[in-house]
């Protein structure tokens, strides 16, 4: 039994340095909103590909590059009559974290998150190095030749490097063409996102934001796939499941994550993760 608990607490962590995936598909997957408890990068190469990340259409060109932050709610629209080309790369931030060295490779994301942009898109004298920097890292992580990890890894921290220099040098961002989006739901989710402990009735919401309760409810699951309650709850629970894991007591974890009922809170969650915080906590302590 144990075994199960502890599995379905390391579904879904990253726990190699990175992993890469080279995918090449044609299909009619109708993907869901989800999220990761790490960061994503996406090197789109070709196909006809909508990404919604958090209230944002971006309309991917070829090369184009997304900074997916660890619980970003996202989802890409696939039109299946091409095929569909990408690079999906998996980063663990605590290995960023350890080459540190004065310089935080997390700052490109970090930027993304508080900027509420995802997109790179780059120049046409960037994408060669991009495109030998990402076969360097590919075929290393096929090698198990003589230091093959030590290699991998410096190849990754390379190319994180050019990643954030070329997210830290972009000019104008949000006038691109290829970005829709609703300034007042865009205005919305930031609120949301800053104050989850707060009052978060569509009540509250559409009177702070002079919007009706019907079209405020309507504009926001045309944006971005959720409710708003449901949307609040699942950013609630994943705040949740951070604090439980930095060792914040669970009646604290509820009361800074805005669930008025402690009842309620242990019910969202195990329905969410599949087990009780209690459990979760326990489970951790011993897989640590």
């Amino acid at each position: 039994m144990l075994e199960n608990e502890t599995l379905k607490i390391k579904k879904g962590y990253l726990k190699k340095d990175f992993q890469i995936f080279h995918l090449k598909d044609k299909n009619d997957t109708q993907f869901q909103f989800h999220y990761h408890n790490f960061n994503k990068i996406v090197v789109f190469i070709s196909g006809n590909v909508t990404y919604l990340i958090e209230g944002k259409a971006y309309k991917l060109k070829p090369w184009d590059i997304l900074l997916v932050n660890n619980n970003d709610i996202h989802k890409a629209v696939i039109d299946p009559t091409g095929i569909y080309e990408r690079i999906i790369i998996w980063v663990n931030s605590d290995f960023l974290i350890k080459h540190n060295s004065g310089c935080n490779l997390l700052t490109c994301f970090e930027l993304a998150s508080k900027k509420h942009f995802n997109l790179l898109r780059l120049e046409d004298k960037w994408i060669s190095n991009i495109k030998n920097l990402l076969f360097k890292i590919e075929n290393a992580y096929k090698s198990e030749e003589f230091a093959y990890e030590i290699l991998r890894s410096s190849l990754f921290l390379e190319f994180m490097v050019y990643i954030n220099r070329l997210f830290l040098g972009m000019q104008n961002i949000k006038e691109l063409s290829d970005i829709e989006y609703d300034e007042r739901i865009s205005s919305i989710l930031n609120y949301i996102n800053e104050n989850l402990s707060e009052d978060l009735s569509i009540d509250t919401l559409s009177s702070k934001f002079y919007m009706s309760k019907y079209h405020l409810m309507h504009k926001f699951k045309m944006q971005t796939g959720y409710t708003i309650h449901n949307y609040i709850l699942q950013k609630r629970l994943i705040m949740s499941n951070s604090l439980i894991k930095n060792g914040k007591s669970i009646t604290q974890t509820c009361i800074e994550c805005g669930f008025s009922d402690y009842s309620n809170f242990v019910r969202a969650f195990k329905k969410n993760f599949g087990l009780s915080p209690k459990k979760y906590c326990k489970i951790l302590s011993e897989i640590k």
